[in-house]
């Protein structure tokens, strides 16, 4: 893959969880203008490309649980990241996370 391409979600569940983040995101930053579906892809960043503050990583932790419930915990696995990891993190990284909390033990 080359610099100009963004990486694809490897999976039918990592595609439908990529598409409900991107709706999240929407909810979360359209008080701020909204942000475009065609610049969010698994490499975009949330601090860097998307400028996402700490306050709105809570509330998009809400929504995720909302969504996913108990299997999926925004404020542990944020917690298990370091400082630089969760400046860098990308929406591809949550992606794969909620699809492995997804996932059946079996499947794992």
């Amino acid at each position: 893959m080359n610099s100009s391409q963004a990486a694809a979600p490897a999976g039918p569940a990592e595609a439908a969880v990529l598409e409900e983040i991107t709706g999240m995101l929407h909810a979360v930053l359209g008080e701020y203008g909204g942000v475009d579906d065609a610049g969010i892809t698994m490499d975009t960043r949330f601090h860097e490309d998307l400028d996402l503050e700490s306050i709105d990583l809570v509330t998009l932790g809400g929504h995720l649980q909302a969504r996913y419930g108990e299997r999926v915990n925004f404020a542990e696995y944020l917690a298990g990241l370091g400082l630089e990891e969760i400046i860098g993190l990308t929406i591809g990284q949550l992606v794969a996370y909620i699809a492995d909390c997804s996932r059946e033990p079996g499947e794992r």
